[in-house]
């Protein structure tokens, strides 16, 4: 059962883990932008975080001035409600709007299920490593019109993410032939009691074959066994996933309000 205060702690962990993957923070009115020049075309990590009060009529100008640099705009609102007080300026501003549902996992935590075995693994050399290659070949069709340098920071962005949180792990499985076949990012401060599961993906060829449920019940056996009793991860609010997350645990405890535009 999810308790009222897992959706701040997870809010607070999301934060805390943008800050640390980041190379540089400056303030900014009601929050705080970063900023990642290697990673320069990933969005995540160049963005603005909006975690405290501020005017919605201000924020076009706020993320004008402190994005002027950048060929994007990228605004996160952890707030529900001030996130929808956000919308009609933003998308008078150009902005398109995405919601983002946290998700507390209240269900049992169970032996691995699905099918492979859950392995930790590291990127392995760009473009040689047999995990660079499966994100590599999965970012490439999920942007069809990106260059290759832009796949390359999109899959090596991952390298900035183990500054994120005090424990960082890869996790895959592989399909009979030895080929990735499903992955998932874990984070965790077992110290605090809290881990995030992100980016669960599975390979075109792979799916519908139990891979992604290996993987996720994986890295939740790993969370529950370094002690962390609150498992969140962040999903699409209007895509597939967050159903497919439901099935397996998970139930939504808030909202977090996306607004990106390129310039």
């Amino acid at each position: 059962m999810a308790r009222p205060y897992d959706l701040q702690r997870a809010v607070d962990f999301r934060l805390l883990f943008a800050r640390r993957q980041s190379a540089e923070v400056r303030p900014v009115p009601g929050g705080f932008l970063v900023r990642h020049d290697q990673y320069a075309r990933s969005h995540e990590h160049n963005e603005i975080h909006i975690d405290g009060p501020v005017e919605p009529t201000e924020l076009p100008a706020v993320a004008d001035e402190a994005m002027a640099e950048f060929p994007h705009r990228r605004i996160t609102v952890h707030d529900d409600r001030l996130g929808l007080a956000c919308a009609p300026a933003l998308t008078l501003a150009g902005y398109e709007h995405g919601v983002e549902l946290v998700m507390t996992h209240t269900g049992p935590v169970a032996a691995v299920a699905g099918r492979g075995q859950v392995v930790e693994m590291d990127l392995g050399p760009d473009p040689y490593g047999p995990l660079w290659r499966a994100l590599a070949n999965q970012q490439r069709l999920w942007m069809p019109d990106a260059d290759e340098e832009t796949v390359r920071q999109m899959v090596g962005r991952r390298a900035a993410r183990r500054n994120g949180a005090e424990d960082v792990r890869f996790l895959a499985v592989h399909d009979e032939d030895g080929e990735v076949a499903s992955w998932a990012d874990l984070y965790m401060e077992p110290a605090d009691g809290i881990a995030q599961i992100e980016e669960v993906a599975t390979a075109e060829h792979a799916r519908r074959r139990g891979y992604a449920d290996a993987v996720l019940s994986g890295a939740l056996q790993r969370a529950s066994e370094a002690g962390c009793a609150l498992r969140f991860l962040v999903a699409d609010g209007e895509d597939w996933p967050r159903h497919w997350y439901a099935r397996r645990g998970f139930t939504t405890v808030g909202r977090a309000h996306v607004f990106s535009r390129f310039r």
